[in-house]
């Protein structure tokens, strides 16, 4: 393992999403119905996507999101390979997701956390709002990449 990690605007192909999602927490955010179809509508239509690579091309670091590129940002998917949470990864990702959409001051962050991950977005100075409208009659049979 290694410390040095590329962060890149680059598209990744489903199979290697899949593949990153058996490593980090997010393997287990999405519903089993039409898996590999919305995974591969997912990788392919996202406004933003970052990559975190390391020295030897693996893929340790995903930040998806939706904007447009004057008021909002929407982080879809934000995670790091278990294997190199806590070192700055997840953080570098959310900086350059916010520079891409038009920057800090300009644009405000939406997003679903996990549960485990309320504590990194807190540390950010995220904070959880009331003002958040939701529509969700998804179909949703929980299950876990593995």
């Amino acid at each position: 393992m290694t410390d040095e990690i590329k962060i890149i605007e680059e598209r990744i192909s489903p199979e290697e999403y899949i593949g990153f999602l058996k490593r980090s927490d997010l393997g287990s955010q999405y519903p089993k119905e039409r898996f590999e179809e919305r995974i591969y509508k997912l990788v392919n239509n996202v406004s933003i996507s970052l990559i975190a690579r390391n020295s030897d091309d693996l893929l340790v670091g995903v930040l998806f999101g939706l904007t447009d590129y004057a008021y909002w940002l929407y982080i879809t998917d934000l995670g790091v390979d278990r294997d190199y949470e806590r070192k700055g990864i997840g953080k570098r990702l959310i900086s350059k997701a916010l520079e891409l959409a038009g920057g800090e001051k300009d644009i405000a962050v939406y997003l679903i956390a996990n549960s485990k991950a309320e504590t990194f977005y807190e540390k950010l100075g995220y904070t959880k709002a009331d003002d958040v409208m939701c529509y969700n009659n998804v179909e949703w049979t929980r299950f876990e990449v593995k």
